[in-house]
């Protein structure tokens, strides 16, 4: 088949089936696994150059709903009657079904129901784990600045958090994404500060503009030095990376009670 991915979490979902060598070109932003820079790039996520899509003439599109904004993609695709897929995960379970979604359209259902059950294994693990953990510090995840964006109850941060042993600060709001502002954030009093700006480069996302906020200085994390830049693709991406991202995050937290959780094989073959 000739795939075309225009979503980065997309992208990584056909490296995990083995289909990398079947996508015929991307987005901008997907940049893992890296052979894929290689390929034909079709603008940024959210401004797909939809002739060059076509003129490539893909046999499956694969479409997403992750950011806001991605639904002039998904028209343009159906006003071109081109065959595409639309994903959009928000829990972690919703994105095993996106495994098996994937692998059924390509022919590699067995290869799909494999590793999404070493997938949910895992998570499985670090949930155990979780449930000893008397004492959860709570986290804040701004993966957006101006205006505040953080991920509410119905979002896979909320269960990353959780199974590595930790409370999503604003698990209350039942919402994927939460628009707030920075003086909710201070009366809340998070325990850790997690920055991962979506679509941000790492290396640009810069601690010190977070700490000139008002009353930024008087947190619980900022006093105790627990303010964390985070990689954007291990966190913001509904892809099985998130459990590299979650065991991370769980060794960070608590390492004595996480240090003998492994990552799947697949995900850590894939690494290697």
């Amino acid at each position: 088949m000739r795939l075309i991915s225009i979503c980065p979490s997309n992208t990584e979902l056909v490296a995990y089936l083995g289909l990398t060598d079947q996508l015929v070109g991307v987005d901008d932003f997907s940049d893992w696994p890296l052979t894929v820079k290689d390929l034909p790039q079709l603008g940024p996520d959210l401004s797909i150059d939809m002739d060059a899509l076509e003129a490539l003439q893909p046999d499956l599109v694969l479409a997403s709903l992750s950011v806001p904004g991605m639904e002039k993609n998904i028209e343009a695709l159906q006003a071109r009657n081109i065959p595409h897929i639309v994903f959009n995960a928000n829990s972690l379970e919703e994105i095993a079904q996106d495994l098996h979604t994937l692998g059924k359209a390509c022919g590699v259902e067995g290869r799909a129901k494999e590793i999404s059950e070493e997938y949910l294994l895992c998570i499985d693990r670090l949930r155990t784990v979780a449930q000893t953990i008397p004492k959860k510090p709570t986290l804040y995840w701004e993966w957006w600045p101006n205006p505040i964006f953080t991920p509410g109850k119905i979002n896979w941060l909320t269960e990353i958090s959780a199974i590595a042993g930790g409370h999503n600060l604003f698990q209350d709001v039942e919402l994927a994404s939460v628009q707030t502002d920075w003086a909710d954030v201070v009366r809340r009093n998070p325990d850790y500060i997690m920055m991962a700006w979506v679509g941000v480069a790492f290396e640009r996302i810069q601690p010190a503009n977070l700490l000139k906020r008002a009353h930024a200085q008087e947190l619980q994390a900022v006093k105790m030095k627990q303010l964390h830049v985070m990689e954007e693709w291990l966190y913001c991406r509904p892809s099985p990376r998130l459990l590299e991202g979650a065991l991370k995050l769980a060794n960070m937290l608590h390492p004595e009670e996480y240090k003998n959780v492994k990552l799947p094989s697949f995900l850590d073959s894939y690494k290697k």
